[in-house]
């Protein structure tokens, strides 16, 4: 997976960021000393961070800082060198991202991976773990095929508020091949939303999304940060970042580099020598 090209200018001031409080001493996530090395080359070298419940975290850095490595040790698509990963207080290092996805930890991709010949209803219908018409004896035996029956009606209700919440109901027929980028941002969010996770990592979502898709995307992860979620952004957009991230982590060279709020990222000249290449 690639890393942007370039950065934004960090121009941008935290005004827009909700309040939430500073939990970061109980964590819903913990990252000590994470290392991935490919071969000889170290894309993780002792990465630790922690991120608060029910925040906005920004996880940022030059090209080739190490932040999509990051994520994937972090959701099992690769498992670490060393180091430890720690969800809900649990050790979950290693695990298999299904597993993590039962546990709540689940994340979407810069690249949406949507099941293309599936409709957009039938995409999100299959997000929801421990259906009981996943079991063949279920949907066959008298009286227990009644109740799949039922739990089917549900998962359908279920899904079409999810796609009303994210606004794509009126695409709920259409095959989720046939959207656009955006909207396939927004499928993708509405499958994340369907697994009822605890937490999610973001990684660029906006990428190729138009400005009004892009909005009703943030809207929609601030409304349900209100409700409890919390998130870990990987955005190359630090506008988007500096606007709505009240904590912001920056890597470089596979290593944390600076933590801190919108203003104090902004300030540190090692974050500004990092992005722009030379002496500030």
């Amino acid at each position: 997976m690639s890393e942007p090209d370039t950065a934004e200018p960090m121009s941008a001031t935290a005004t827009d960021v909700p309040t939430t409080s500073d939990a970061v001493d109980a964590p819903l996530l913990e990252v000590d000393g994470l290392r991935k090395e490919f071969g000889g080359v170290t894309a993780v070298d002792g990465a630790s961070f922690r991120v608060a419940p029910g925040s906005l975290t920004g996880l940022i850095g030059p090209n080739g800082a190490g932040k999509s490595t990051t994520f994937n040790c972090i959701t099992g698509i690769h498992e670490p060198t060393g180091g430890t990963v720690r969800f809900d207080g649990q050790d979950v290092t290693g695990l298999a991202p299904y597993t993590l996805a039962k546990r709540g930890l689940v994340r979407t991709f810069q690249i949406a991976r949507e099941l293309s010949e599936m409709t957009v209803l039938e995409n999100v219908m299959l997000a929801p773990p421990g259906q009981r018409g996943e079991s063949a004896t279920r949907a066959v035996l008298p009286g227990l095929r009644e109740q799949v029956q039922e739990a089917e009606r549900e998962v359908v209700d279920a899904a079409w508020e999810t796609l009303d919440f994210f606004e794509i109901d009126h695409l709920a027929h259409e095959n989720a091949g046939s959207l656009s980028g955006g909207q396939r941002k927004l499928l993708e969010m509405a499958r994340v939303l369907s697994t009822d996770p605890e937490m999610v990592l973001l990684d660029e979502p906006l990428a190729g999304v138009n400005p009004t898709l892009e909005e009703k995307l943030l809207d929609r992860v601030d409304e349900l940060r209100r409700d409890g979620l919390t998130f870990l952004l990987v955005e190359h957009d630090m506008d988007v970042i500096m606007r709505h991230c009240e904590h912001i982590i920056v890597m470089h060279q596979g290593q944390v580099l600076a933590e801190g709020d919108a203003s104090t990222i902004q300030s540190d000249e090692r974050v500004l020598e990092a992005y722009l290449g030379g002496d500030v």
